[in-house]
């Protein structure tokens, strides 16, 4: 039993050093910044991107324009010298400062909540002579501490010695931290100011700087020569002691707030006398507590000052343990307590249980070597063969094959971008494939499609989707950056759009959803972008699957075309191919549901049905009126019959100019033609959109001349106009698009 003890705390030892093994944490978030030359940035500190640090009094920045690049506090400019983790505290450089009298010092760190001049570690040091030194907190009834520096005529009048003993500099603490402080300078009397000779003009300079380096000539005496010499270059900065914190709650208060720092499992809080917590890893582990995961266990019996054992020291998770050697027992944490086993076990047994131990112990340890390459070496064989794969049906659609080299990402680093997929970063889904959002290596913010299940269609539409987007460059269309051909259906990558679908934002549950101008804007903009996939791209290219939710908004609202999965390319000199059916229902081209005949018609009719959409504010997949039609038969149907008021979005009612929404409405039924070759193109169709929406800008320009010239001319045709609306207005206008 005692040797199958000993071989278990062996194999404990063996495990409890994995995690140092595969994981080395950093002090700063993953992907930032962890340095500046030489100074550590640890979180809650960080430059760089909001993620790096915890909150904006923590922003720091990384200045390269000296050399070696410096770093200051984000907002006042202050030279950070060094930031210690454990002790909450960091050294500034707040500059040698000149007397001018009286004064308030202010050391402009933001506010209280997260720094402090420290009391306890920092002295105010006064160079020059004949006065008396005082610093107080700026509150009525605060007490002053102060110092004389008196003058000698055998000495300067402003120590460069590297001392502060009273002649020709002084120096006095403070008995609480704070942000400011009053600094006063008055003159000894004559009896004072001066030992011997006449009375000299007060002339000095304070500084407040670390006690311990105060009493360090190799850091006084320069600091004294730069003082004494105005405009001289400083050999050594200052080290202002700054307490930092993460706010004025107590580990109660913080933990109910929702905005708890100790953020590693293996860390512990404690109140500060100081002001606000403090975390701390807890014993027998070291890091970042701010981090989660930033505590990691430490090992003991490695340290360079390692625990009293005077047996065998074995590292265990948190702690570590100490045993007496084979054959022996008793105390080894005492210097002679380990003495020779009284078991009466003979030593062939010792030997064999011994044995067994490491033998056990050397079969864990190549079983898990072993099942690590193989799972790796599979791993890169299954992303060589995709690629493979992927490559090769890539290339067999790009024209310009090197399209496919540049554009190309590595597995790994969008598992990294999207924290291996995680559920968090999950941003949707469509017909093609999951959303993720992503931030890759260099900062870029992009949505990352990935395939639900491994099937030929979807490599298919992947690869599909890559080499038709490979070819666009357009406003309204959604840019693709590149594509991962490392699984066995490839990931596309794309700039991330952040502000939804147009379906998300027209069907909102309120009275009001987009502006009637901005629908019209959305929908011209639309037009243009398959206007130019019809005709202007090098291959015309058929959506297939125009809708709602397939057309994204950004920050100023601007529309972008997203998921080719399903389009198609049509070579210049045919005007149709025969494909299988794919689309939406309530978008899907009637003609092209009949005859599987895919023309540029289909995305017209398509686009239209969104016309509708935007005019009726209705959903075309859900929408049955009471007679039974579907919303673009019951839309032409009112249309034809004068009833359009009937269908109208009351918002569209209010806002559209008189005619406008009739207007738009005539588009729409011509483009709905069963007949695909009686609708018009998507070129006339952007061209006749401008139109309106010119006339519309020109008559709001004009409209107060023209209102005031009826009003005083016409008043019966005022009166009259009153009455007229976009609804009951009939439809008389007849486009002339002709036949393709």
């Amino acid at each position: 039993m005692h040797t199958l003890a000993i071989a278990a705390l062996h194999l404990l030892q063996f495990l409890a050093t994995i995690p140092i093994l595969v994981s080395s944490q950093d002090m700063a978030m993953p992907g930032c910044t962890p340095i500046c030359h030489s100074i550590s940035i640890p979180y809650p500190f960080g430059i760089g991107d909001e993620r790096c640090y915890r909150d904006e009094g923590f922003k720091l920045v990384c200045s390269t324009e000296q050399d070696p690049p410096v770093l200051y506090m984000n907002s006042p400019g202050y030279r950070v010298v060094k930031i210690k983790l454990s002790k909450r505290v960091l050294y500034l450089d707040t500059h040698v400062n000149r007397l001018l009298g009286d004064q308030t010092w202010p050391l402009n760190l933001l506010d209280g909540r997260f720094y402090r001049v420290s009391a306890a570690e920092n002295v105010f040091a006064a160079l020059g002579c004949g006065f008396k030194f005082s610093v107080s907190l700026p509150r009525a009834g605060s007490n002053a501490s102060t110092c004389d520096s008196y003058c000698h005529p055998d000495y300067p009048k402003m120590a460069i010695d590297g001392t502060c003993s009273g002649v020709g500099c002084c120096y006095t603490t403070v008995a609480e931290d704070s942000n400011s402080y009053v600094i006063k300078l008055v003159p000894l009397d004559k009896a004072k100011s001066t030992r011997s000779g006449p009375r000299v003009t007060v002339n000095a300079t304070f500084l407040v700087e670390k006690g311990e380096y105060w009493r360090r000539t190799g850091y006084a005496i320069p600091l004294q020569k730069y003082a004494a010499t105005p405009g001289s270059a400083p050999e050594v900065p200052t080290h202002t002691v700054v307490n930092w914190m993460l706010g004025n709650s107590s580990c109660a208060e913080a933990l109910k707030s929702g905005d708890f720092g100790c953020l590693s499992d293996n860390s512990d809080c404690h109140d500060d006398p100081r002001g606000g917590y403090a975390c701390q890893c807890q014993p027998g582990y070291e890091g970042n507590p701010y981090m989660h995961n930033g505590c990691q266990d430490i090992d003991e019996c490695a340290q360079p000052d390692p625990p009293p054992c005077f047996g065998r020291c074995i590292n265990i998770v948190g702690s570590y343990d100490c045993i007496c050697p084979p054959a022996t027992d008793g105390n080894p944490r005492v210097k002679t307590g380990c003495a020779p086993s009284k078991l009466k076990f003979s030593g062939l047994f010792i030997a064999i249980g011994v044995g067994s131990g490491i033998v056990i112990l050397l079969f864990v340890l190549a079983a898990a070597v072993i099942r690590r390459k193989v799972r790796a070496q599979k791993a890169k064989r299954r992303k060589e063969y995709f690629f493979k794969q992927n490559r090769g049906l890539l290339l067999q659609q790009l024209v310009d094959k090197d399209i496919a080299e540049r554009m190309i990402f590595s597995l790994e680093e969008l598992e990294k971008a999207t924290n291996s997929f995680d559920e968090s970063r999950k941003l949707g889904g469509g017909g093609h494939g999951t959303v993720y959002k992503g931030i890759l290596s260099d900062q870029r913010i992009v949505a990352i499609k990935r395939s639900r299940h491994a099937i030929k269609r979807e490599i298919d539409d992947f690869i599909n989707e890559v080499a038709i987007l490979s070819q666009v460059n357009h406003r309204n269309v959604v840019k693709l950056f590149g594509c991962c051909l490392e699984t066995e259906v490839p990931l596309l990558i794309y700039e991330f759009i952040s502000n939804g679908t147009l379906h998300d934002h027209l069907h909102v549950c309120a009275p009001q959803s987009l502006s009637w101008k901005e629908r019209m804007r959305i929908a011209l903009e639309i037009a243009r972008s398959l206007a130019y996939l019809h005709s202007a791209a090098s291959v015309a290219i058929i959506h297939r699957d125009i809708k709602t939710t397939n057309i994204l908004l950004d920050d100023r609202l601007i529309a972008k075309i997203s998921d080719f999965g399903a389009s198609r390319g049509i070579p210049s000199d045919q005007t149709a191919v025969t494909t299988t059916i794919q689309g939406t229902f309530g978008y899907l081209d009637p003609e092209y549901y009949q005859t599987s005949r895919l023309t540029e018609k289909s995305d017209v009719y398509s686009f239209d049905v969104i016309l509708v959409e935007l005019l009726t504010r209705r959903r075309p997949s859900s929408y049955i009126s009471p007679e039974g039609f579907n919303l673009v038969s019951q839309f032409v149907l009112l249309v034809n019959g004068d009833r359009l008021c009937d269908m109208l979005d009351p918002q569209v009612t209010e806002a559209a100019k008189e005619g406008e929404a009739n207007e738009v409405a005539a588009i729409a039924v011509m483009c709905l033609n069963p007949k695909g070759e009686d609708r018009p193109t998507m070129r006339q169709v952007e061209t006749r959109l401008e139109a309106i929406q010119s006339l519309a800008d020109n008559t709001g320009s004009n409209q107060a001349t023209e209102e005031h010239a009826v009003r005083t001319s016409h008043p019966s045709v005022e009166e009259s106009n009153a009455n007229t609306s976009a609804c009951n207005a009939n439809i008389v206008w007849k486009m002339n698009f002709g036949h393709q």
